[in-house]
């Protein structure tokens, strides 16, 4: 969890909140007419950049072009279609995200190897490349620092919200940003990374120092979301850092180097929450946080497999103080601890402690759990270390929105 710091000021304009920074989201028609689907980041002078991407073993044409392109440690662009994931399409798939980076980089006068390609949408299916050509001219005509908000539309699918934020933070004498955009709602689950997200920022940074901040962020952001446990074959976070800050560069384990990784992980915590709370179908947010552990990453993966459990998820939805559930998944989860020694809330209302249950009010227990936002609590008694896991209830509608994907 971010250590929150009373110099942080959160801005609007996602992506194009730092300095530099220009975006757009244009109507290309790839899936569904009427819809911003196409969106394009651009820095305007070529930007140290990082990613993180799935674990999937089958993996999207996209994320096999943008993990060449990164190799580099450098890009000036992020090009993305959403409504179709061009994964398993063969070798046209493959020669259609390499065209989609070369259209981009002509467009804007710059090395096509300098652009990071995304796509997501329905796996199978071929690009519709005509349109993806107009796409890309008509968002590099419409590229502006107002054009965040349009790049966050533009990357949804299922999701029934834009997701984007961004921060100004202290760096010695000097202001600097980070802005995000993300999308997901659906096949989310924490095995880096599952869903899009694109960060921006105007530090001056190492690419090495880049590479460490993403993926410690990104463990205790993205990686502790989980909406339905599975992992997709597309997605990718990926981190553009200009240097027009102007600040000394940072190197792992300075003072400012832990001030920018903090800020990062706030704006990377702040996106994942929001793919949380929009879950597919879902009627609330769930917070699982574990404390008194001996590990963080024990921690961490308990809060994880209880956030999952499809009984807990359902759990929620009905109301049912059903804290049997919770001890149970925790049980799964891997990580040794003594069940003997556990203690258990709802909101702040315990319903176990020592491993056994409690008499407490199920009425009151109801009330907490129909809230909008519900938090469990699990205190192992067993250390210091403490983690946390987002998710969302398992409701009807889920099965609904998924039952009919493609049609």
């Amino acid at each position: 969890m971010a250590t929150k710091n009373a110099d942080w000021e959160v801005l609007p304009g996602g992506v194009t909140a730092p300095r530099g920074f220009r975006a757009a989201g244009v109507v290309a028609q790839v899936r569904k007419k009427g819809r911003r689907d196409l969106a394009l980041i651009y820095s305007e002078v070529p930007a140290v950049a990082a990613g993180v991407f799935t674990k999937n073993q089958v993996k999207a044409a996209p994320v096999l072009v943008t993990k060449e392109n990164l190799a580099g440690g450098k890009a000036q662009a992020v090009v993305v279609n959403s409504g179709i994931a061009n994964t398993c399409t063969g070798p046209q798939g493959f020669a259609d995200a390499w065209q989609m980076a070369r259209w981009t980089g002509d467009a804007l006068g710059i090395p096509p190897n300098h652009v990071v390609v995304a796509s997501t949408g329905v796996i199978g299916v071929p690009l519709p490349m005509e349109k993806i050509k107009k796409g890309i001219q008509a968002a590099v005509a419409e590229l502006s620092p107002e054009g965040g908000s349009a790049a966050a539309e533009a990357i949804m699918t299922t999701d029934t919200f834009p997701k984007e934020y961004a921060l100004r933070f202290s760096l010695g004498k000097e202001k600097a940003v980070i802005g995000g955009i993300a999308k997901g709602a659906g096949m989310i689950h924490p095995d880096m990374a599952t869903m899009l997200a694109f960060l921006t920022t105007d530090v001056v940074i190492s690419q090495n120092a880049l590479k460490s901040a993403l993926r410690w962020a990104v463990d205790r952001s993205f990686n502790a979301v989980t909406v339905d446990g599975d992992t997709s074959t597309n997605d990718m976070v990926v981190v553009l850092a200009n240097g027009l800050a102007g600040n000394d560069p940072l190197e792992e384990g300075s003072s400012e180097y832990l001030l920018f990784r903090e800020a990062l992980l706030q704006v990377c915590t702040e996106l994942a929450k929001m793919i949380a709370r929009d879950g597919e179908g879902a009627t609330k947010f769930l917070e699982v946080r574990v404390k008194g552990a001996v590990s963080e990453e024990g921690a961490r993966q308990i809060a994880r497999t209880v956030a999952r459990s499809n009984l807990v998820k359902t759990a929620i939805f009905g109301e049912d103080p059903n804290w049997g559930r919770i001890i149970a998944a925790a049980g799964y989860s891997g990580v040794s601890f003594d069940p003997e020694m556990v203690d258990i809330y709802l909101g702040e209302l315990q319903v176990a402690g020592k491993g056994t249950g409690l008499d407490f009010d199920e009425e009151e227990a109801r009330s907490v759990l129909a809230e909008r936002e519900v938090v469990i609590t699990i205190d192992l008694n067993q250390g210091d270390a403490e983690g946390v896991a987002w998710s969302c209830d398992l409701s009807y509608d889920y099965v609904r929105i998924n039952a009919h994907y493609r049609t």
